[in-house]
């Protein structure tokens, strides 16, 4: 594998998540890999589970790592060709990608979408420019449509907690006071859909996620009935997709809050967020306090699904 950005580049599932549950036995068994290697990670937006996990992942591999914030001491860069660059940014990011693969072996790459145009956000130009120009394996931190390290982290979880062969797993949008990407629920969706679990998407009207993602999902607006049989209850914001709305809040009706009473109608469900959470928003205290929330060993497991991914990368260098 040389770069990471979608479910396809891990190849089989059920490989992966095998690797993944014996690195986890032992994370230090492979710190040849990654002796006198340097691991560059680039944060465009905050962090705090994709930094800490990603950086101790690269430890246990035996790893150099130096972390930039781009916004925070680095000269402001320009992403866009042909701007006459006469205001703030003072470097071209074709200039500088290349210059940052002279200093590391591979490259993290943190890069929100901006809600400024549906376009550029979709077609990746800042995770596709580091592929491009960098001259180094990539793998991606979140981007603009995805988060595959968080979403293999989860389906790690979900096969460490499932009761039965095909559980069933329903995403449910919830209620936040600012407009969120879609790259969680998307990449979430897109690797649901590459296993053979029951996968139901819950959301109100106005709140459809791009078909490329939501795929097979059974997709159902009565969120009640989504919950009913639920073995997994994965809660998360997004904001709309569908023109004209696109990065919008259109809903905040806390009717879709997760609460004890819709955690009820399910399969005494375990529940799923990636954090960080709003509580009372997203979920009530109730919820994600109970013995069913397994929210923190799903952050765990963000350490593993980078060991792996690092760690594949660094067998093909």
């Amino acid at each position: 594998m040389r770069h990471f950005t979608n479910v396809k580049d891990l190849g089989n599932l059920k490989e992966a998540v095998k690797e993944a549950l014996e690195v986890k036995k032992n994370r230090f068994a492979y710190k040849h890999l990654g002796k006198d290697k340097t691991l560059l990670m680039l944060f465009f937006n905050s962090s705090l589970r994709t930094r800490l996990s990603t950086q101790k992942a690269a430890m246990n591999l035996g790893m150099n790592v130096i972390v930039l914030d781009v916004n925070q001491g680095a000269w402001k860069l320009e992403t866009e060709r042909g701007v006459v660059m006469d205001g703030d940014k003072s470097e071209h990011l074709l200039e500088a990608i290349p210059v940052m693969g002279n200093y590391c072996d591979i490259i993290g790459v943190r890069a929100f979408a901006k809600f400024e145009n549906k376009e550029d956000d979709y077609q990746e130009k800042i995770l596709s420019q580091f592929i491009q120009y960098s001259g180094r394996p990539v793998f991606s931190m979140e981007a603009a449509t995805r988060h595959p390290l968080q979403s293999f982290a989860d389906l790690i979880t979900i096969e460490e907690y499932k009761q039965k062969e095909r559980p069933k797993v329903v995403m449910s949008w919830a209620p936040h006071p600012r407009a969120l990407p879609q790259a969680v629920p998307n990449s979430f969706a897109e690797w649901m859909n590459e296993t053979d679990y029951e996968f139901v998407i819950t959301h109100p009207e106005g709140y459809e996620l791009a078909p490329q993602f939501t795929g097979n999902a059974r997709i159902e607006y009565d969120q009640r009935k989504a919950f009913e049989g639920a073995d997994f209850i994965y809660a998360k914001n997004w904001a709309a997709y569908a023109d004209p709305n696109y990065g919008k809040v259109i809903n905040t009706d806390r009717r879709w809050t997760v609460d004890a009473e819709k955690m009820a109608l399910t399969n005494n469900a375990y529940f799923m967020h990636c954090l960080p959470v709003r509580r009372n928003m997203i979920v009530t205290d109730e919820v994600i306090e109970s013995p069913r929330s397994i929210v923190i060993p799903e952050a765990a497991n963000r350490e593993i699904s980078a060991q792996v991914v690092l760690k594949r990368i660094l067998e093909n260098l």
